[in-house]
Formats: structure tokens, sequence, C-alpha cells
């Protein structure tokens, strides 16, 4: 079982928000949508653009530059131009805090 970091409070991220944190040295997208809570990497697969200036919207996430969706529960893409998955993490919620496992 993967080791759980807390990166935030369920307060800092009300629904229909992101927060961007790092973890590791890596930058993770928390994203409030559709009554949960997703940890995804703050990369597009397609452009290698930053994703925490994208659209969030009923459990998806665009990108800003050319509109590529990916569901945020399985980092699939929803349409063109990407064609590769974003890296998805593993949430928990313990009382207020936001873990994710990388």
């Amino acid at each position: 079982m993967p080791g759980f970091t807390a990166v935030a409070s369920l307060a800092d991220l009300p629904p229909g928000s992101k927060k961007l944190v790092e973890v590791d040295g890596q930058e993770v997208l928390l994203c409030h949508s559709a009554d949960r809570v997703f940890a995804v990497e703050n990369r597009c697969s397609h452009a290698e653009e930053r994703l925490d200036c994208g659209r969030l919207r009923a459990g998806w996430l665009a990108c800003p530059v050319h509109g590529a969706r990916f569901d945020l529960a399985t980092g699939e893409p929803m349409n063109p131009p990407a064609t590769l998955p974003i890296q998805t993490y593993p949430v928990r919620i313990t009382g207020d805090t936001i873990e994710i496992a990388l």
C-alpha cells in the first residue's frame, strides 16, 4: 500500500476549485469536481503545458492551450489533440485533511 502525504485541508479546496501542491518535487493538481477530490499531474500529455490554468468541469479538466480534456478519475484523454493519459494519484480524506500517494 502506498504511503499517503497530507497536502491540504478540505477548506482549501471548495467544490469546483483547483489547488496546486508540490509533493517530493512534483507538481500535483488537486481538483474538487463531481463531489470528489482528484489528484493529477500538472502537465498535459499532448503539449507539456501546465493544467492548473485549465477549465474544470463535471469530472474533467481541460488543457488551457489546445483544449484537450482529461477524465480526472482515470487520466484518460477525452478528445484530441491528446492521445495519452495524464498521471492520476490515489486520494484519501482523513477528517478535514486531503492526502495523496505518489
